[in-house]
C-alpha cells in the first residue's frame, strides 16, 4: 500500500529506524446513499474507499508520547496519562483525543511513538478525521493487547471526536472506517449500531467521488438549523404517536396525518429524512439483489430529496450531478455529505470510468468556474495492521 511506504521512509527519519515499529491503517469512506438521516436515528449506507489515513507506532516506556506528522510537518509531545496537557497543534488533537477516549474507559495506555500520514483528501468531505482516530485506535488496542470489540472502537473514536476535538459528527463515519469490508457497503442503524455487509461489485462498478472544488462554508451553521427542524417535526409527530422518539420513527403515512401541524420548510425537511429513510431500506435490498439499476434511480431520487426538500445542495453539487448523469455507464449519482458543497458520489460501469472522468473534466469548469478532483475507488477493507 502507498501509505506504509511513505510510512516506513518517514518513520525511519523520524524514530532513528525501524526496529519495533508497526503499521496500521483506516480508511476514509463515501456515503452511497442515507444522507441527514444519522442523527435522526435513522439509516445509512456508506462504504470504505481504498484510500487511508496511516500509522506508524511503537511503544515506549516512559510514559510519554510523541507524535509526528508526516503531511503537516510538525511533532507534538506530552504525557500518556495527560492528554489535555500543554498546547497542541490542531491535526494532534484528534490522537490527544483517542488517548484520552480509550482512558476515560478505562483501559490502560503506555507511552508511545506514532509518525501518522494520510492518504485521504483533506477537506474533501471523505471523513479524514474518522480514519485518523480509527488508525490510532486500533494501534493502540494492538500494541497494547486490547481486545475491544470494532463498534465499541468507533464509539470510543466518535467519542473523542464530540468531546475531545469538539466536532459534533454522527456515529456513521467512525463505524465504516472501522468496520468497512472489500467490496461491500455497510447498512448500519444509527440507533442500535447494527450492522450488515451489503454485496458491492467494485470489479464490475466503480465508486468514483468527484470534489466540486466548492468550499463547504454553510456547513457548518445550515447543519445546526436542520438539526433543530427535524428535532421540531419529531416532537409534533410524538403528540399524537407516542412511540415516536426521532424521525426515523416516522412513516411517510404518518407524515400526512400531521403535515397541515408543521410550517411548509419544516415539512419539507421532514419529508425528506422520511423518504431518505425509507430509500436506505429499498437499497439495501436492490444492492443484496445485484440491481444496481435501480440503486442508481434511488441515489437520484435522494439528490432531488436533499436539493429541494432539505436544502443542502448547491448550484456546483447540482451541475456535477446533471453532468454525470448524462454520461452512458453512469447509474447513479448525487451528493454526499454535508452539503453546500464538497463531493458526488457516483456509481459507474467499469468500462464507462474512463469518458465518465473525462466528461467531468471538460464539463464542469466551464458550468461552476472550479476543476474538479476525480478520484476512482474501489469499496475497501476497513482498519487493521499492514505487514
Amino acid at each position: 500500500m502507498a501509505i506504509v511506504q511513505r510510512l516506513r521512509q518517514a518513520a525511519g527519519r523520524a524514530l532513528g529506524g525501524l526496529d519495533g515499529v508497526r503499521f496500521f491503517r483506516a480508511p476514509g469512506r463515501v456515503n452511497l446513499i442515507g444522507e441527514h438521516t444519522d442523527y435522526n436515528d435513522g439509516f445509512v449506507l456508506p462504504c470504505a474507499l481504498d484510500m487511508d489515513f496511516g500509522a506508524a507506532i511503537r511503544p515506549r516506556d516512559d510514559g510519554r508520547v510523541a507524535l509526528h506528522s508526516v503531511d503537516m510537518g510538525g511533532a507534538d509531545e506530552f504525557p500518556v496519562a495527560e492528554p489535555r496537557d500543554g498546547a497542541p497543534p490542531d491535526w494532534a488533537r484528534y490522537a490527544r483525543g483517542v488517548v484520552w477516549a480509550l482512558s476515560e474507559e478505562g483501559i490502560p495506555l503506555g507511552g508511545f511513538d506514532a509518525v501518522l500520514a494520510s492518504d485521504v483528501p483533506l477537506g474533501s468531505g471523505l471523513s479524514s478525521s474518522a480514519a485518523y482516530e480509527v488508525a490510532v485506535a486500533t494501534a493502540l488496542c494492538s500494541i497494547f493487547d486490547i481486545a475491544l470489540p470494532k463498534p465499541k472502537l468507533a464509539l470510543l473514536c466518535q467519542k473523542a471526536e464530540n468531546q475531545f476535538v469538539g466536532v459534533n459528527c454522527g456515529i456513521m463515519d467512525q463505524s465504516i472506517s472501522a468496520m468497512g469490508r472489500a467490496r461491500h457497503g455497510l447498512f448500519l442503524d444509527c440507533r442500535d449500531l447494527s450492522t450488515e455487509h451489503v454485496p458491492l461489485d467494485t470489479t464490475a462498478v466503480k465508486v468514483v467521488v468527484c470534489d466540486t472544488s466548492k468550499p463547504r462554508t454553510l456547513a457548518g451553521s445550515k447543519y445546526n438549523e436542520r438539526r433543530a427542524e427535524c428535532e421540531h417535526a419529531a416532537s409534533v409527530a410524538a403528540r399524537r404517536f407516542p412511540e415516536v422518539r426521532a424521525l426515523r420513527d416516522v412513516t411517510s403515512d404518518m407524515l400526512a396525518e400531521f403535515a397541515s401541524e408543521l410550517s411548509p420548510v419544516v415539512l419539507r425537511r421532514a419529508r425528506h429524512v422520511v423518504s431518505e429513510d425509507e430509500r436506505v431500506l429499498r437499497a439495501r435490498a436492490l444492492l443484496a439483489a445485484g440491481e444496481l439499476s435501480g440503486f442508481g434511480e434511488l441515489m437520484a431520487e435522494s439528490h432531488g430529496s436533499l436539493r429541494d426538500d432539505y436544502e443542502v445542495s448547491c448550484d456546483e453539487l447540482d451541475a456535477m450531478v446533471e453532468i454525470a448523469q448524462g454520461v452512458e455507464g453512469c447509474l447513479g449519482a448525487r451528493m454526499t455529505g454535508a452539503g453546500f458543497g464538497g463531493c458526488t458520489v457516483n456509481l459507474v460501469a467499469a468500462d464507462a470510468v474512463e469518458r465518465f472522468t473525462q466528461r467531468i473534466h471538460e464539463a464542469y469548469p466551464p458550468r461552476a468556474n472550479l476543476s474538479p478532483r476525480v478520484w476512482v475507488c474501489e469499496a475497501a477493507d476497513g482498519a487493521g495492521e499492514v505487514a
